[in-house]
C-alpha cells in the first residue's frame, strides 16, 4: 500500500516540477505506511492516509488553515505535528497554487537544522 503513496507523491511532484526550479533535487521514499518527499535529505511533504501535508512556517500554516487546511495528526488521538498542515483537496487539485506552497515548504525545510539519526 505504501508503494501507491510513493507513486502518487512522485506523480504530484512531476506535475509541479517546472515551478520548483531546476536546482531542486527531490526524492520520495516510504514513510510509515505512506510516502515522504525530501529535498537535500530534509523532509518537506508527506502523503499518508492522513492526507497531503506540507512543512511550513507558522504564518504560512495560518494562511492555509484560513483556506481550509487542518493540523496534521497521523493517528486520530496522536499528537499534532507542529510544523505541518494537511492541504485541503481544493488546493491539492490546483497545480499552480500547490507548486507555490511546495516551493515554500522546500525553502522552509532547508532553513531548519538537519535532524540527527541514531546509529
Amino acid at each position: 500500500m505504501a508503494a501507491e503513496y510513493v507513486e502518487a507523491l512522485q506523480s504530484l511532484l512531476e506535475r509541479v516540477r517546472s515551478a520548483l526550479g531546476p536546482d531542486v533535487a527531490v526524492e520520495c521514499r516510504h514513510f510509515f505506511g505512506g510516502a515522504a518527499a525530501y529535498a537535500d535529505g530534509r523532509i518537506f511533504m508527506t502523503l499518508t492516509p492522513a492526507g497531503l501535508a506540507l512543512k511550513l512556517p507558522e504564518d504560512a500554516r495560518a494562511a492555509l488553515m484560513a483556506r481550509g487546511a487542518s493540523a496534521l495528526r497521523y493517528f486520530p488521538k496522536g499528537p499534532i505535528k507542529k510544523d505541518y498542515v494537511v492541504i485541503p483537496d481544493s488546493l491539492a487539485d490546483d497545480d499552480g497554487t500547490l507548486a507555490a506552497w511546495i516551493g515554500q515548504s522546500i525553502g522552509f525545510s532547508q532553513s531548519s537544522p538537519k535532524s540527527r539519526r541514531a546509529k
